[in-house]
């Protein structure tokens, strides 16, 4: 295997995506075939070590718990009465949204969210007359910059928590809510101003809005009950993690074949299982076998050893970089495979003497979970919020996202390095 035909492979997969001259299921699996072709990896690893087949799952599961669920009217009830609660205000409800959304993401899957969040959205928007794109590219931010906050949002984060043993659920809130919270703020003002001339609601939509009543949208005899008992089992499951430590993939798969069973009568597994976005789960395929190439060429593992190199142990270069580094490269790379990678490097200045670790941990966390808002390949709530939006016929362009991504990712990393300056540089140089 050359590294270079790797590096070749990825990088024309990527502006193949970001050009979208190619339709980009077929571009990211054509560089994962191009991966195996010209032998970065066997067929063996591709399948068993760099597809992440949790993820895969977890995307299918919720697939399927939010296919059944739409169809009992539910996601239009909520919609109405979310409209109603704002009085039909554009800009009211993009914060009202974007809010559910990042809290949502503190405490459940950023994914999770994401599927439960856009067909909501997309009933809000039509049956307003509001352009879906605004509210989409708001909900991919507050989705990553929620996930953020909590050892549970973002598997960074998680994959954090298991290296590091004293970092509690608790100790992620403490040091990483304060920061999340103004990431947030700055974010949605940023929102606000650019989108607040089109998110203009006529009088005509409000009027309408104001005699409609929700509950006729709920289809009682269509499964409501189960649908939304199954799917609160599922929350449930996903909440009581930092207790029971029980895993998100196999709760939801869980909830997903329990949802199908009570409703095999009304629902046949055959019909809904075609209902599935075949295309998204294919498209992640593709780009964790194009990513596994650049990992098991080494570069994932190099670009993680200078970053620290750079920094001749200085603690205050050494979080700064860690914190732009991570951030820009988790724009482009999965930054699952770049924290994987991350991990043992940091651990190994304790062994060089640095004492206090913590503030390239937190680091760490803020620039791989910030940086994935960077463009529409640096999450997987991106991917899949674009992928359900393609469903409705609504195209997030990867350049229209970058236009709003890079900014906001940069600003995002700005107040993160004021943050870590303040709460551990300093007080750590100044003792």
């Amino acid at each position: 295997m050359s590294p270079m035909m790797v590096l070749i492979v990825f990088v024309s997969v990527y502006i193949l995506l970001m050009s979208e001259k190619w339709n980009r299921v077929l571009a990211a699996m054509a560089g994962g075939v191009a991966m195996l072709l010209i032998g970065a990896f066997p067929i063996e690893k591709a399948l068993f070590t760099y597809i992440d087949w949790k993820t895969i799952t977890l995307l299918f599961s919720m697939m399927l718990i939010v296919t059944i669920t739409s169809k009992t009217g539910i996601f239009e009830f909520i919609a109405i009465r979310i409209a109603q609660w704002v009085n039909g205000n554009g800009l009211a409800l993009l914060v009202l949204f974007s809010s559910l959304a990042a809290a949502g993401s503190a405490f459940l899957a950023n994914v999770t969210i994401a599927m439960l969040l856009v067909p909501i959205l997309f009933k809000l928007t039509r049956l307003l007359e509001l352009p879906p794109i605004p509210y989409l590219i708001m909900t991919i931010l507050a989705c990553n910059i929620g996930g953020t906050a909590t050892l549970i949002g973002d598997p960074p984060n998680m994959m954090i928590g298991q290296a590091v043993k004293h970092f509690t659920f608790n100790s992620f809130l403490e040091n990483l809510l304060p920061v999340v919270l103004m990431v947030y703020a700055v974010t949605l003002l940023i929102m606000c101003v650019v989108y607040k001339e089109v998110l203009h609601v006529k009088e005509d939509r409000k009027l309408l809005l104001k005699g409609i009543k929700p509950e006729e949208y709920l289809k009682r005899d269509s499964g409501l009950f189960q649908s939304l008992f199954v799917l609160a089992l599922v929350l449930v499951g996903f909440s009581v993690y930092p207790v029971f430590h029980l895993d998100v993939t196999t709760v939801s798969l869980a909830g997903a074949v329990l949802l199908m069973l009570l409703l095999e009568k009304m629902y046949p597994p055959e019909k809904i299982l075609r209902e599935v976005e075949w295309g998204t789960l294919f498209f992640f395929m593709g780009l964790f076998l194009l990513v596994g190439g650049i990992e098991e060429a080494g570069f994932i593992d190099e670009i993680a050893r200078e970053i620290l190199r750079a920094t001749d142990g200085d603690m205050k270069k050494t979080a700064f970089v860690i914190l732009w580094g991570t951030g820009l490269l988790s724009s482009v790379v999965d930054n699952i495979p770049f924290v994987a990678a991350m991990i043992p490097v940091i651990q190994e200045f304790g062994e060089f003497g640095m004492v206090n670790m913590d503030p390239l941990w937190w680091s760490l966390a803020l620039g791989a979970c910030l940086g994935g808002n960077g463009t529409l390949l640096g999450s997987s709530s991106n991917l899949v919020i674009a992928g359900l939006a393609s469903k409705e016929n609504v195209h997030i362009k990867f350049h229209q996202y970058l236009l709003i991504g890079v900014p906001v990712t940069v600003i995002s990393l700005a107040v993160s390095t004021i943050y870590v300056y303040f709460k551990y540089i300093r007080p750590f140089m100044g003792g």
